[in-house]
């Protein structure tokens, strides 16, 4: 059978590449058209509502008539229930000024504000949020996970010595890059375990942790090798980050902070920065990830270390007590209570 593009120019295909690419950008261009037309309609609607409980106090019960009215005479239109409309005036009254409303929360979808209003009472906080939702491109639930587990107080606060090792920006950048501590809820591990389980429960939810180390992060492998002077190491986890551009090496420890930890950290950061760094890479970094940490003991230890490193913790799924885990029933004792339950059930219909 012939080939039925035979006939078409040699560039064909990145002509249409690039058509295909014009379109998406307008249609995404048109949805978040839509949807800012959207959040301000509902801000106008929320306000007004508002302004009439103010002036003529109106209650619950006019509310609840609107919708009615509204679902009647706009009946394929969805968005102006009883609930709705409250979440609206309550948006107004958390936003009175439109022109904030316009550059930052109109951006995210209506679903997005109204975990907004409902998880958080500051308004700086609701601001913050949405300008990181707006940067990472967070999903609804994984901005209530970020606001759950105080993201905003996390962002920033690992030890480091970038201030002083790393020029402007980048030692601002790179500060602002690291939480403390990292959220691993997503492991199922003891806390006795061991730095290689908690290793390889990393790479099994490589896109679990990646979510939770922030945008930017790319991964390249654990028990990384590099050789030096003829004697094979290995880094638990390498990354590269392509905003700060520069690798990444995460060391694992299921204990506390180890002044002798940053001396480690130090030599494979200087391997990497000289067996894998490019003229055009910035400065390796590296992040030690311990369970517990002293912050007097992080900041002795590297206040004379040369290369750019970074100290945090982690925390783990709490498991339960043990006395709790004792009294829970076992899975044969479920498989045992269902069986009598299908069994007590067969006897009813016969």
């Amino acid at each position: 059978m012939p080939n039925q593009k035979s006939h078409l120019p040699d560039n064909y295909d990145e002509f249409l590449g690039n058509l295909k690419e014009r379109i998406r950008t307008v249609q995404v261009r048109a949805a978040l058209a839509i949807n800012q037309e959207l959040i301000a309609l509902y801000w106008q609607i929320g306000r007004s509502i508002l302004e009439r409980q103010r002036e003529e106090g109106w209650g619950a019960k006019i509310i609840d008539q609107l919708a009615k009215d509204l679902a009647r005479d706009f009946p394929d239109v969805s968005g102006f229930s009883s609930r709705n409309l409250k979440y609206m005036r309550s948006f107004a009254e958390a936003y009175p000024d439109m022109e904030i409303v316009q550059r930052s929360v109109a951006l995210l979808p209506w679903r997005h504000n109204i975990a907004l209003l409902e998880k958080l009472k500051s308004h700086e906080k609701r601001l913050w949020y949405a300008a990181k939702a707006l940067e990472n491109g967070w999903s609804r639930d994984i901005l209530v996970l970020q606001i759950e587990t105080d993201l905003h107080q996390r962002l920033g606060g690992a030890t480091t010595n970038f201030q002083q090792v790393l020029p402007k920006p980048q030692s601002d950048l790179a500060q602002n890059l690291l939480k403390d501590p990292y959220h691993l809820d997503f492991l199922t591990l003891n806390q006795d375990a061991q730095e290689r389980e908690l290793e390889k429960g990393l790479v099994e939810h490589i896109r679990d942790f990646l979510l939770e180390l922030g945008l930017g992060f790319a991964f390249l492998g654990n028990q990384y090798p590099i050789e030096v002077d003829g004697k094979d190491y290995r880094l638990d986890l390498l990354f590269y980050h392509v905003k700060l551009h520069c690798y990444i090496i995460i060391d694992l420890k299921m204990r506390e902070f180890q002044p002798e930890d940053s001396g480690k950290m130090n030599f494979y950061v200087a391997a990497v920065d000289n067996l894998l760094r490019s003229s055009s890479d910035n400065r390796t970094i590296g992040i030690i990830l311990c369970k517990s940490k002293s912050k007097t003991t992080v900041e002795y230890a590297l206040q004379d270390m040369g290369n750019p490193i970074g100290v945090s913790t982690f925390k783990l799924r709490q498991s339960l007590p043990e006395p709790l885990r004792d009294s829970l029933p076992s899975i044969e004792q479920l498989q045992m209570e269902l069986e009598a339950i299908a069994t007590e059930s067969d006897k009813i219909e016969l």
